[in-house]
């Protein structure tokens, strides 16, 4: 598999910047909240985000001070995400460690999250092009709107793919299309361009979440939860779906309506993650990841061959195949 430092030598130096000056916003007057800034930045994950968009930019044009600050407005909305994330999901950990909200408080954590996401706001109103905050204000509305629709289909007995990729169009592709689509905005006004990056975006966003999902269903501490956590937060996602579907498993359905009740205990959750394996659910989500790829591998056969063009191809192969 592609490294993520093969992937991003065409912008490499222009990345370096970004985490630079992601770092250098880490670092505070407040005696707490620079504390709670230093324990996120010291855990920052792989940039995949400022990655897309200095890589969508790079494909039509040069990269410019608007470019990155367009990559630093979305890392640092990311990054308050995933501390209000953690919050609504009630999680105690994030990549391996203890999460915000669990080493300090969810007052705490609240307010750092708005804290870094003001700072996006405050990034994106650098540039002077009132789409980018219209952008980053349609993402905002769409992780709202996925995490609601998201905790309401967990009390819901319905088990529908449909609103499984609906929910994850929302909450993860959104931001990856989010990214593409400001790259590709901060270095041309070319409409059909814009929009084709930003599907790009979107279907790097959909494979990225659903190999989250099959993490779920495998074990191994460097992902940094453990096997069946989605289901013990009442979340069914692809690989258990499919296998109900082929199965019609009157038994594991039950099982099912336990975890979105909130009764089911570890023994029922671990029947569960080994049914959806042995129903072939592992292998239908990654065949539905290698579907979707070919799709996003086809919007950039719109493009001369070039070292960018091999990265973005590159990126969406490291999104389908990563371990972690």
């Amino acid at each position: 598999m592609t490294s993520i430092q093969h992937i991003s030598q065409p912008v490499s130096e222009e990345l370096d910047l970004c985490r630079q000056r992601f770092d250098s916003f880490m670092t505070y007057n407040n005696v707490l909240l620079n504390e709670v800034l230093q324990r996120v930045a010291s855990r920052k994950g792989k940039m995949m985000r400022p990655l897309l968009t200095l890589l969508s930019a790079k494909l039509l044009g040069e990269i410019g001070e608007n470019t990155i600050l367009a990559a630093l407005t979305f890392e640092f909305f990311h990054t308050a995400s995933l501390i209000h994330d953690d919050i609504v999901d009630e999680s105690g950990v994030r990549r391996g460690e203890t999460s915000v909200n669990e080493a300090y408080n969810n007052k705490v954590a609240v307010l750092v999250g708005d804290f870094i996401l003001a700072n996006s706001l405050d990034t994106a109103s650098q540039v002077n092009d009132p789409r980018l905050v219209a952008i980053l204000s349609k993402t905002a509305k769409h992780l709202a709107d996925g995490e609601l629709l998201q905790l309401h289909n967990i009390e819901n007995r319905e088990l529908s793919t449909s609103v499984y990729f609906e929910i994850i169009k929302r909450k993860t592709a959104a931001l990856f299309a989010a990214c593409a689509e400001a790259g590709t905005m901060s270095v041309t006004n070319q409409s059909a361009d814009i929009e084709r990056l930003r599907q790009f975006g979107e279907i790097a966003g959909i494979c990225f979440q659903i190999r989250d999902d099959i993490f779920d269903y495998v074990s191994g501490s460097e992902i940094g939860k453990p096997t069946g956590n989605d289901l013990r937060e009442g979340k069914v996602t692809l690989p258990l779906l499919h296998a109900l579907n082929v199965t019609n498993d009157a038994q594991m359905l039950h099982l099912v309506h336990m975890v979105k009740e909130g009764r089911a205990d570890n023994s029922h959750i671990a029947t569960l993650v080994k049914f959806a394996v042995n129903h072939g659910g592992i292998e239908h989500a990654k065949q539905t990841m290698i579907h979707y790829a070919e799709l996003a591998h086809q919007l950039l056969n719109n493009y001369p061959d070039s070292p960018v063009r091999q990265a973005l191809h590159d990126y969406l192969d490291y999104v389908i195949s990563r371990s972690h």
